[in-house]
């Protein structure tokens, strides 16, 4: 019998309108949007301001996403309409949905696409902000009705208005969401160990919503003037090098701080933002633990457990095939890995099952990787 697919990292294009057709209709002049400039290149915009080009990504072609930025910085229209080239599995859920057989896999999770590149951009205008996040959490109840148990669509939410939040999971929990993008920063400079947020930590375990880290501009890790590429940079290059670091450091902070201690229930995901990083931080999180502890003369914080423990109890991690999660496992001790395609990216793929097994892996010897550790963040298990 077959082994069951799960891909942990798949992306859902927004319609030009889908903003303003589903968020709160007080707000809707507030909506985000997709339209043609002059010469024809679709942007996403926001008010009177220009958020990024619309690009439709293929699988393994990221040098044509450079070229249409380079058009567009020097005045070029597109070389293709946008709308023409679009393919319909792209935003449509019934059409994705069956786009997984031809992908090889049964289920997937899908991220927004648009909803990764403006978050830090409407940060100064939280209302707006938050409208805008809700607009995309209304459509993902048509994303579960319409995927037939196949599509699991991301929420995507913030802790900077507890009370938004609260409402959001509750609504997430009546559509069947049960996965939500957060960002691995502040909150408006809490931590996210802050003791206000333990009732919003209590609410994503009582609505079954998992929290999930994904590659996108939110806040910062690093002070902004370590950012020197060009502004119209779509992914500075420290971004790429550091994938790493904010869920780290935000892991880092919840299981130091006894987050993961005061909720065992309550489960994170980090997705698209690399694994080869996690045997040396799990080597290091115990380490530094208790060499500080020795050092200041005190535990750095109440932990029954070893602080890796927690990261291995609650914290599941999607993986490229190209970092050989076979031999990450063995390093880890653990199998805490998800297989990923990012489709339909250019960086990602749209053979993801043979490029895992190029490295060796195939679902039938790693039941984990290919489907388990998914269904633990589904909270299926």
């Amino acid at each position: 019998m077959r082994l069951s697919v799960i891909d942990s990292d798949q992306h859902l294009y927004e319609s030009r309108q889908l903003w303003r057709d589903f968020i709160d209709p007080k707000m809707r002049d507030e909506a985000l949007r997709i339209e043609d400039d002059a010469v024809g290149r679709p942007l996403l915009r926001w008010r009177e301001q220009t958020i990024s080009l619309a690009d439709v990504q293929v699988p393994g072609r990221t040098g044509d996403i450079g070229e249409n930025h380079r058009r567009f910085r020097e005045g070029l229209p597109p070389r293709e309409r946008y709308d023409e080239v679009l393919p319909r599995d792209y935003w449509e859920p019934a059409a994705r949905r069956d786009k997984l057989t031809v992908l090889g896999v049964d289920e997937a999770v899908l991220f927004p696409n648009f909803g990764l590149v403006w978050e830090r951009k409407l940060h100064g205008v939280l209302a707006v902000q938050l409208a805008n996040m809700a607009a995309w959490n209304r459509w993902c109840s048509n994303v579960v009705r319409d995927g037939g148990g196949r599509l699991h669509p991301v929420a995507h939410l913030s802790l900077r208005d507890p009370d938004w939040l609260l409402q959001q999971l509750a609504q997430l929990e009546r559509d069947g969401v049960r996965l939500g993008m957060i960002a691995p920063a502040l909150a408006d400079g809490r931590p996210l160990s802050h003791p206000d947020h333990d009732r919003l930590w209590a609410a994503f375990c009582r609505h079954g919503v998992t929290p999930v880290f994904h590659v996108a501009d939110q806040p910062r890790p690093f002070a902004d003037g370590w950012y020197t590429d060009d502004a119209e940079a779509l992914v500075p290059a420290l971004d790429a090098i550091f994938l790493y670091v904010a869920p780290a450091l935000a892991c880092t902070d919840l299981i130091l701080n006894g987050v993961l201690e005061r909720f065992p229930e309550l489960r994170f995901g980090i997705v698209e933002l690399s694994s080869l990083w996690v045997p040396l931080y799990l080597m290091m999180l115990d380490g530094a633990w208790s060499f500080t502890g020795q050092l200041n003369g005190r535990d750095p914080s109440a932990l029954r457990l070893t602080p890796s423990d927690y990261f291995r109890r609650q914290v599941r991690v999607s993986s490229f095939s190209y970092e050989n999660p076979s031999t990450l496992q063995q390093q880890m001790g653990s199998d805490l890995l998800m297989c990923c395609s990012d489709y339909p990216h250019s960086e990602g793929t749209s053979t993801p099952l043979s490029d895992y097994a190029s490295f060796g892996t195939t679902p039938a010897e790693a039941s984990g990787l290919f489907r388990d550790n998914v269904s633990f963040l589904l909270r299926r298990s």
